[in-house]
């Protein structure tokens, strides 16, 4: 996974795993979530999920939840995953003006 913390952009998938966990939830949520909220263009295997879960809770930006309740592990964005994700709306947001700026707004 090449997420650049300095400003560089978050992969697509990372970023809406980040959305996915401003509730907790389990692995098999977070893959319906990006179907859903994707109309199914990413669609998630069960191993490039978990090993971005991994990655994710290496750099701080997702924790585990344990509430004890069931085998599924869930999981929650960190505070400092929501600045992360909030960095990279903003990214996006310019970018959305400059490609308007040029292009202009008008799609039709």
């Amino acid at each position: 996974m090449r997420d650049n913390v300095k400003g560089g952009a978050l992969t697509e998938v990372t970023f809406f795993i980040l959305l996915a966990l401003y509730e907790k939830m389990h692995g098999y949520g977070i893959m319906q979530f990006v179907e859903e909220k994707t109309g199914g263009r990413l669609i998630l295997g069960a191993g490039s999920l978990y090993g971005a879960l991994n990655n994710l809770q290496e750099k701080g930006w997702i924790s585990p939840v344990d509430d004890g309740k069931g085998r599924k592990k869930e999981y929650i964005i960190t505070e400092l995953g929501r600045e992360v994700a909030k960095a990279e709306l903003l990214r996006m947001k310019e970018l959305v003006i400059t490609a308007e700026q040029i292009i202009g707004g008008d799609l039709e």
